[in-house]
């Protein structure tokens, strides 16, 4: 039997956030929240550069700077969510999602999903469904940042078994004297493997 885990990460900074706060509010289509190149059906999670001058709306007293575009199509494997700690104030949902053959009925029935404390965990009996470097690159656990409200009530109606599409920009959240920093690739895991996610679209498929 084997566990494999995403942990929240958090670190110190050295030096303080220089944009004043404002408020992320509007939808997709809002300057606040361009939407980056949108992946194909079937394909896996695109991530794409950065428009150069880009910038997102901070967040309170802490800014978000875009690291890449982020478009996924993937099928929920669970979502849990949180109220305390700092976290709370900008990621109120985890999402683990699936891609490729993790969206199959026959390969999630032997494996266990759950997640808590900011974690996720994938557990099996005997033999992985498929590879396990397959399971890494196909699978993530991602704290979803709704950009407006429109897109906090999709988060709100989104469901374990849904298939999903999600559509904005993995970012760094940067305070007076922390950092909380996004993955980008998909074939790491454990400690500070999470994507981190300023969702500008979240819509069923």
């Amino acid at each position: 039997m084997l566990t494999l885990v995403c942990v929240l990460v958090w670190w110190q900074a050295t030096r303080p956030a220089t944009t004043p706060a404002t408020t992320a509010a509007g939808s997709a289509a809002t300057r606040g929240c361009p939407l980056p190149p949108r992946i194909q059906p079937g394909d896996p999670p695109l991530q794409t550069p950065v428009p150069g001058g880009m910038a997102l709306p901070a967040i309170g007293d802490a800014r978000l700077q875009p690291l890449a575009g982020f478009s996924i199509q993937a099928r929920v494997l669970g979502r849990e969510d949180y109220r305390l700690g700092r976290e709370a104030e900008f990621s109120p949902t985890d999402l683990a999602l699936g891609w490729g053959r993790m969206t199959e009925d026959a390969v999630l029935s032997h494996l266990q999903i759950s997640q808590s404390s900011r974690w996720y965990r994938y557990r099996w009996s005997d033999a992985p469904p498929i590879p396990l470097q397959e399971i890494i690159r196909s699978s993530a656990n991602m704290h979803m940042i709704p950009a407006d409200d429109a897109v906090a009530a999709a988060l709100r109606r989104i469901e374990r078994g849904d298939r999903v599409r999600i559509d904005g920009w993995l970012v760094q959240v940067e305070g007076e004297d922390w950092r909380w920093r996004s993955s980008l690739t998909r074939d790491d895991s454990g400690g500070g493997a999470c994507e981190l996610v300023y969702a500008c679209s979240i819509t069923p498929e």
